[in-house]
């Protein structure tokens, strides 16, 4: 049996002067104790590389923003089917004028962290200061790098001073770079190695076993807006995803999601298995293609030109992903406001005799060498698949001579932001919906990439002036220009434009709100025979 969410959330529309709410952690379980059980083929690696993989201010990927979401607590949060924040550990944010450059909250009565300690506003003041301080170079630390400063005037209150005005800053305070960490716990400058954390969200996590997963109990000190609808869920990680998913038909596991391989989506919407429901839905995540513009080979614009020109999207989503994914073509996805199909509009459908043209009108003549490094991982993904399947293209055009090479995730992206490959892909999925941020974070100053292109009107221009606008709707034209740029000067290549899949066992409830637009599994949204 399967199940197609037919409503898409609305997209970030005005930003409130004020955010206020009371909310709750109230909420029964229903589940007599016993854990729903949730399968993942998303990795946590501990590494020399990655020495502190669960610590807020290192890791910027889906894998431990899945387990932020759900352990730590950030000033606001989103309700149920929102995309627009509401108060979390704060009771009411807003700015205290119109300039727009100072932002205050305040916090909820009684807060605490998992271990008992209290939680003030000079902890929420430690948090960023130390994420800024810390400033891992893949961590999150750009998000909040409009900060100036951060004071805590008393107990419950807590100020932000901006560089400039930005109308997204509250959906930034309500992402993992502004998790709230417990200051006698974590230190001021350096990273909380291990596999360990302290939050104050609606979980508290024990027993995490890398390669194995962990336990997550319901935190008895948690004051937020979320109601909890289980009161434990077990994290299991696997290495392959058809053993995740024997494990789900045999009831060793209740719910499975990331990563899912194609022909394994296509046989459960098919409903072969009456036992488990397949739930789909629009997602915001985005598969691109990297071109190093520094990089020997690429530094001529016409050559990325050609390769765009070359790249056919729609082999990609028919052959590799079996139309799981969409064609995009755009860094800014369908559904998100300002989208544009600027690569399409610039290029047209794929033309071997285009690129060639392009290339011999900069004076290139011979095949031109280029490596492609892709993120080896765990069953379900098809980065190896996608790969090589851009190479079988571009090598077919008779303009390219194409190798692929492998690296495991945490390596893989220290070396993609020091500039070490020619060509990489990553799947981007959003902190929040809105245009900023899919262009920000690669095409800001403080990208957390470390890409070597740089746009000087989307910096100093676009950017800052769709930041003042409330209204996000008023952004679409200063957007739809900054997607024009980028497919012009080509510094990345869009691919596709991922759903969002999550299988369960026909007992479990909640599933059509357990992923959120991030493609965050939202543990309380699970529970056995619960009304949410």
């Amino acid at each position: 049996m399967n199940r197609k969410l037919l409503v898409l959330p609305a997209l970030l529309g005005v930003l409130a002067p004020v955010i206020s709410g009371c909310g709750s952690s109230s909420g029964g379980s229903g589940d007599g104790g016993k854990p729903i059980v949730l399968g993942t083929t998303d990795s946590i690696e501990l590494s020399k590389d990655n020495p502190a993989p669960l610590d807020p201010a290192t890791s910027y990927d889906s894998a431990p923003w899945n387990i932020f979401y759900n352990t730590f607590q950030m000033l606001l949060g989103y309700p149920r089917g929102s995309t627009t924040p509401s108060p979390d550990a704060a009771k009411e944010c807003h700015y205290t004028d119109a300039s727009g450059l100072t932002y205050q909250c305040v916090l909820r009565d009684g807060l605490k962290f998992s271990n008992g300690d209290g939680l003030t506003a000079q902890d929420v003041k430690f948090s960023v200061d130390r994420m800024q301080k810390i400033n891992f170079p893949t961590g999150p630390a750009s998000l909040i790098s409009g900060v100036t400063s951060v004071s805590a005037p008393d107990d419950t209150t807590v100020v932000f001073h901006l560089k400039a005005p930005d109308a997204t800053f509250p959906a930034k305070l309500a992402t993992p770079a502004a998790a709230i960490v417990d200051h006698k716990v974590y230190s001021a400058t350096k990273p909380y190695d291990g596999l360990k954390l302290v939050g104050s969200g609606p979980y508290t996590m024990r027993d995490f076993v890398q390669g194995e997963g962990g336990t997550f109990t319901r935190n008895p000190h948690y004051r937020g807006l979320l109601k909890l609808n289980n009161s434990s869920v077990r994290l299991r990680l696997f290495d392959d995803s058809a053993k995740m998913e024997a494990a789900l038909k045999s009831g060793a596991i209740d719910v499975m999601t990331r990563q899912l391989a194609p022909n394994q989506i296509s046989a459960l919407l098919d409903g072969g298995d009456q036992n488990i429901k397949l739930t789909e839905a629009p997602g915001g995540e985005a598969r691109y293609l990297f071109l190093n513009t520094a990089a020997p080979g690429l530094r001529s614009k016409a050559v990325r030109q050609a390769i765009a020109q070359v790249i056919d999207r729609q082999a990609i989503t028919r052959d590799v992903y079996k139309r799981t994914a969409d064609p995009l073509y755009s860094v800014v996805p369908q559904g998100i406001t300002s989208h544009t199909n600027s690569f399409f509009d610039t290029y047209g459908s794929p033309s071997v005799a285009n690129a060639r043209r392009t290339l011999r009108g900069a004076g290139i003549t011979g095949k031109v060498p280029l490596t492609i490094n892709f993120r080896r991982d765990n069953g379900g993904t098809m980065n190896q698949p996608e790969a090589e399947e851009i190479k079988s293209q571009l090598d077919a055009s008779g303009l390219f001579d194409v190798t692929v090479q492998s690296e495991q995730w945490a390596a893989f992206l220290k070396a993609a932001s020091r500039r070490q490959y020619q060509i990489f892909a990553i799947s981007w999925l959003p902190d929040f919906p809105d245009p900023d941020n899919y262009i920000a974070p690669f095409f800001d100053k403080d990208n957390f990439l470390n890409l070597p292109y740089s746009s000087r009107k989307i910096q100093e221009t676009i950017l800052p002036q769709t930041r003042r606008l409330a209204e996000r709707s008023t952004t679409s034209e200063a957007f739809q220009v900054a997607q024009q740029i980028i497919a012009q000067d080509v510094p990345l290549l869009p691919l596709w434009q991922g759903k969002q899949y999550i299988a369960a066992r026909n007992d479990i409830t909640g599933v059509e709100w357990a992923l959120n637009s991030s493609t965050t599994t939202q543990f309380w949204e699970l529970g056995r025979g619960v009304a949410g």
